[in-house]
């Protein structure tokens, strides 16, 4: 079975994308979404109603993904460098990741989960993620300990200060700082500033991470193949807190930059270039 129309036209969009530099532009096609206000969020889960909310959404997402592994749409072949994230476990920490696949934050959790203990796995997602997504996902978006970005600038205040009293907490927070999600892209794409920002505010390293795939042997109703991922947990990155706030934030984003695409060249043994 061959892919699907709506799968070809996404990968005709993402090779658009790229050869105009749209790095951080969406490629599905996502209704437009209301605005997240300031009295619509609880970054952090003060209100009891939040907190039970976030209990039951665990549960029903870990029960969820779990099944998706059993069922073979969800492979994890392995996990290299998990010691670079037990050396920095005691601190507050920006994960990153590359962003290609709803399924992509679980493998960064099924990597962590017996080593977080109390702490939890804040995930940042985009907005319209949380205001306007049905169904189960949609329940997951609100209440998985996420953080939702917002077009409104109030509310971007209480993300910022969430994020900090967060980190200072320990806690660990996924950012992914391509920003858009590509599906099954294998390249890492040039990193926005945002996530590194969050790290510097609270002076709190980044541990980059980068998932490689490869088909398996599994098709998906759309006609493409399962992938079976790799996760690849990288050495911290600290900020150099002697420089200006921004330069330690670009110093960041381009270290980060840099070794995914080492991972990217090794793992697949090709050179990173880019459709012009």
């Amino acid at each position: 079975m061959e892919l699907n129309e709506d799968r070809k036209k996404i990968i005709k969009r993402i090779e658009e994308y790229e050869r105009k530099e749209m790095w951080d532009i969406d490629v599905e096609d996502d209704p437009p979404a209301p605005q997240l206000l300031p009295n619509k969020v609880d970054y952090l889960n003060k209100k009891l109603s939040n907190k039970i909310g976030t209990w039951i959404a665990n549960k029903v997402a870990i029960k969820y993904f779990d099944n998706e592994i059993k069922q073979g749409k969800l492979i994890i072949d392995n996990i290299i460098g998990i010691e670079n994230y037990d050396k920095v476990a005691n601190m507050g920490v920006v994960i990153t990741c590359n962003h290609f696949n709803v399924y992509d934050n679980y493998v960064v959790f099924k990597a962590l989960q017996k080593r977080l203990g109390k702490k939890h796995l804040y995930k940042v997602i985009r907005e319209g993620n949380y205001t306007n997504f049905p169904g189960i996902f949609g329940y997951m978006f609100k209440h998985c300990n996420t953080l939702p970005l917002s077009s409104n600038y109030d509310t971007m205040k209480l993300f910022m200060k969430a994020t900090k009293t967060l980190l200072n907490r320990n806690e660990k927070i996924l950012i992914y700082p391509e920003q858009a999600m590509w599906w099954n892209y294998k390249k890492p794409r040039p990193l926005k500033t945002g996530a590194f920002k969050i790290a510097v505010q609270a002076s709190a390293p980044i541990l980059p991470c980068f998932i490689t795939m490869q088909d398996s042997d599994n098709q998906a109703p759309d006609g493409s193949m399962y992938q079976r991922y790799t996760l690849h947990i990288l050495p911290a990155i600290f900020p150099d807190t002697t420089k200006p706030a921004k330069v330690q934030a670009d110093e960041l984003s381009k270290q980060n930059y840099d070794v995914w695409k080492q991972v990217y060249e090794q793992t697949y043994k090709t050179k990173l270039t880019y459709l012009k």
